[in-house]
């Protein structure tokens, strides 16, 4: 089965603005989800690990990780812009929620990230 080099391009121009499209609108939804999680904290991850704090990048890390992973899925398996949103919109509610109850289960969370410690098993 042969294809010609038109053909490709034909295909490759209609698809890559949707691609890239979708693309973005997953980095803005990264965004947002960081954002979010960001100004419902109580305290401020970027500056405690611009000042050295190790716990509090691996907690910054790992939120922006944990947003990343379902937004890059839904990215990879949805046809449609509309999905992109409503899948990343329901991952940021899950994530915020996680965080929520991780903070009524470990009370002295939020002392132990600020002081840059980690309990060890």
């Amino acid at each position: 089965m042969e294809t010609d080099f038109g053909t490709v391009l034909t295909s490759l121009g209609q698809g890559l603005p949707v691609l890239l499209l979708h693309f973005v609108v997953t980095l803005l939804l990264l965004a947002l989800g960081v954002a979010c999680y960001t100004a419902i904290t109580p305290f401020n991850e970027r500056h405690l690990v611009r000042g050295g704090n190790i716990a509090a990048g691996i907690v910054y890390g790992g939120t922006i990780i944990a947003f990343a992973i379902p937004l890059g899925a839904t990215l990879v398996t949805s046809l449609f812009l509309l999905d992109i949103v409503i899948w990343g919109l329901i991952a940021l509610v899950l994530q915020l929620a996680a965080f929520g109850i991780a903070t009524l289960l470990f009370r002295d969370m939020r002392p132990m990230i600020e002081g840059g410690m980690w309990r060890r098993p």
